[in-house]
């Protein structure tokens, strides 16, 4: 049979005596069917985030080249070409302290006093023979197509030589061979390789071309990826660090990882478990980043499969329950975790675990990365991330923080919760009502139907869920808000009651979803109940550990609890990371004059972009930041004329711009009255250093009359009165 890959060679054996290749098929074959997932647990601290339309695995492009990682966000250099040949070692050998048995794990081949350890013997604890000698040289052709270079390392397997390939132009390519001939396992697993890797096509992982024999052991033929392992990268970092620890910045790490995360959801959609993923495994080669080393690949229904992991890294149920997704995520939360931290005892002491949060000052400034590595590396692996798009999702927004808090932010739009939910810009206080809503989750049967219930007001919404087609999950989710809504309103019915009734009923079906955390703890909220609803989104919050809205939630919740120092730091992520959630902003802002923070409450304010409905009423609140007289914050006469410069800026209405001039003019007759000058700039005078108090009353009375034109009745007279007594006494 001919080779249909536009290659001269024919088959032989299932591959290509040419390009090394298996056949063209006529059509894919089906992907086995996956284990079931462990279900998701009901716990509230680690809820399960699937949501219909939630399993995106990412894509890569392939069009162009590009140096930025992390979904066009983050720059990372590229690596210059490599010589392959250089990349030979000098000594084929295997350190004695790299030397375990591949059956138990045991150390083999160790020094005794003055005599050194053998390469190659039987493992004292189980018999196990062991080979830690190169079988192939310079010059060997194995296969009769590949002529070895030399070895490049010693992997789980066995070795790995560079060769090249005499009949395709002399291409460079690595042999990856067994550790040794009568590891039955070993042997098992490279079988295992050659029946379906040759298949795998990704251009974020690595080629697999053949499968050969040499004098009795099996050889894999894969492409060689000539640049850097993520480990190197390390390396090199410490070295450049005067040999001391120096991990890579978070941002970059998820870029790597992030360039990397279309080629799992590649072989989970395929039913193949990696096993054993680290940053040995990942190369960046040029301006690419690859996964390599398919070794440990097994089909996730195989459950005959010889399993190969890495002690700190390898899922802890690995050896009872199995590879799964779950277990593949495991080890990418622990890859993040040992690329951005001094991770000492990843192996011993935290080999299933994390160390605490106070451990690591990247742990402290990143709350939400410590909590997307929690979230991956749960003991349960249920409690994970449900695949790899999920975690892809999460990962993104976690990185948009990190840029953000660098003062890079990249705002995105959220798919799983609308905007903030703002009615009126002029509000200025803590209303949970403006919180964002968690989206519909379109795979709902009811979907449709509930797009086409747009009265809000709480009666008639229940009135028309009562008409449902399906009393589904979404419909039950939309009536307890409407209950919310309705108990909050001081509706004549106990609402609230009945909306706890509710929300049991939905827990008892639905309660590892994070939208039964959400509603509850907005329940909470408007019902008082400050630490339920501290605690709920503290749930959704290390569930969904990317996403805004549960920082917005938190940091109301707290604003709430009178704990403003706390709030803010919440409150500060969301507004640096999207300008777009100006409650945030808002927030931050009473929270900084709550603490005694001028400067920074209108530096808060002035997030807000220009663009938004909320702008002026931000400017607004900027100005009285500057003008009103707050317990904890010092006196300040330079803030009266920032007020100002401010005012002079806004485009109001004139009574508008008037009540805030009249503010600022009170603020500055106070001040002067008390004995400390006014700078002129709050008269907007030209020329002059500071304001006396005969100008500053003529100012203020023309503030109030200029109020006092737009009002009427009462408030007007009272204005003209204020305008009367703010005059300063004259002889006409």
């Amino acid at each position: 049979m001919k080779c249909q890959r536009d290659c001269p060679g024919t088959i032989q054996d299932g591959y290509c005596d040419t390009c090394g290749m298996a056949p063209l098929k006529g059509g894919a074959a089906a992907p086995p069917k996956p284990r079931t997932a462990t279900a998701p647990s009901v716990r509230t601290a680690a809820l399960s985030t699937r949501t219909g339309g939630s399993a995106r695995t990412g894509s890569s492009r392939t069009g162009s080249r590009r140096r930025r990682f992390g979904g066009g966000l983050v720059d990372v250099a590229p690596l210059p070409e490599r010589d392959p040949a250089t990349a030979i070692m000098a000594v084929a050998e295997v350190p004695e302290d790299k030397r375990y048995c591949a059956k138990c794990g045991s150390p083999v081949g160790r020094a005794r006093g003055d005599r050194p350890g053998r390469t190659a013997g039987f493992c004292p604890s189980c018999g196990e023979a062991f080979n830690f000698t190169p079988k192939l040289g310079k010059g060997d052709l194995v296969g009769g197509q590949y002529e070895v270079i030399g070895a490049l390392a010693h992997g789980g397997l066995g070795w790995i030589y560079l060769a090249n390939d005499k009949r395709v132009s002399d291409r460079w390519v690595v042999l990856k061979g067994l550790l040794n001939s009568g590891d039955e396992d070993a042997l098992a697993a490279a079988v295992a390789e050659q029946r379906f890797l040759a298949e795998v096509e990704h251009p974020n992982i690595v080629k697999i071309y053949n499968f050969v024999e040499h004098e009795g052991a099996g050889y894999i033929v894969m492409e060689y990826v000539g640049g850097e392992s993520l480990k190197g990268i390390l390396k090199d970092r410490r070295t450049a660090n005067n040999n001391q620890p120096h991990p890579l910045p978070v941002d970059q790490a998820l870029a790597y990882v992030l360039e990397i995360m279309p080629a799992f959801g590649y072989l989970h959609d395929r039913g193949l478990i990696f096993c054993d993923f680290k940053p040995d495994n990942v190369i960046q080669t040029g301006d690419q980043v690859k996964l390599i080393d398919l070794g440990g690949v097994v089909h996730i229904d195989d459950q005959d499969a010889a399993l190969y992991g890495t002690l700190g890294y390898q899922a802890p149920e690995m050896a009872t329950a199995g590879p799964s997704i779950q277990s593949d995520l495991y080890t990418i939360g622990r890859t993040l975790a040992v690329l951005t931290t001094d991770f000492r005892g990843y192996q011993s002491t935290f080999k299933d675990s994390l160390p605490d949060r106070g451990e690591f000052e990247v742990y402290q400034r990143h709350e939400s990365f410590y909590r997307l590595l929690q979230r991956a590396t749960r003991t349960d692996p249920g409690e994970r991330f449900v695949d790899a798009g999920e975690m892809t999702e999460q990962m993104l927004g976690v990185l948009r923080e990190v840029l953000a808090a660098d003062g890079d932010p990249h705002p995105a739009t959220s798919r799983l919760f609308t905007g903030e939910l703002r009615t009126d810009p002029r509000n200025d206080e803590p209303q949970w009502r403006f919180l964002p809503a968690p989206m519909i989750d379109l795979t709902d049967p009811a979907a449709a139907f509930l797009a086409s219930v747009t009265v809000t007001e709480p009666q008639q919404v229940l009135t028309l869920l009562g008409k449902a087609p399906e009393n589904t999950l979404e419909v039950q989710l939309r009536a307890l808000r409407a209950l919310i809504d309705l108990g909050a309103a001081g509706s004549g019915r106990d609402a609230f009651a009945d909306a706890t009734r509710l929300r049991d009923t939905i827990a008892a079906h639905a309660g590892g979803d994070w939208r039964v955390a959400w509603y509850d703890g907005v329940l909470a909220l408007a019902s008082g109940d400050l630490a339920r609803a501290q605690e709920q989104f503290d749930a959704v919050y290390s569930a969904l550990p990317g996403e805004l809205a549960p920082k917005l939630a938190l940091g109301l919740t707290l604003e709430l609890a009178g704990r403003p120092a706390e709030a803010a730091g919440y409150y500060d992520v969301v507004s640096r990371t999207d300008p777009a959630y100006t409650t945030a902003a808002a927030g931050l802002a009473r929270c900084r004059l709550a603490t005694g923070d001028r400067d920074g409450a209108v530096e808060a304010y002035n997030r807000v972009p220009g663009t938004s409905a909320a702008y002026r009423s931000s400017q607004v609140g900027a100005v009285r930041a500057l003008v009103r007289s707050h317990p904890a914050a010092a006196a300040d006469v330079a803030a009266l004329a920032a007020a100002a410069a401010l005012i002079d800026r806004l485009e109001m209405e004139a009574a508008q711009l008037a009540a805030l001039r009249a503010e600022l003019l009170e603020r500055a007759l106070s001040t002067l009255t008390g004995g400390t000058p006014v700078p002129a700039a709050v008269l907007g005078t030209p020329g002059a250093t500071y304001a006396g108090e005969r100008d500053v009353r003529f100012a203020l009375e023309g503030a109030y009359r200029e109020m006092a034109r737009a009002a009427h009745g009462p408030e007007k007279i009272r204005l003209v009165d204020l305008a009367n007594a703010a005059r300063p006494r004259t002889r006409t």
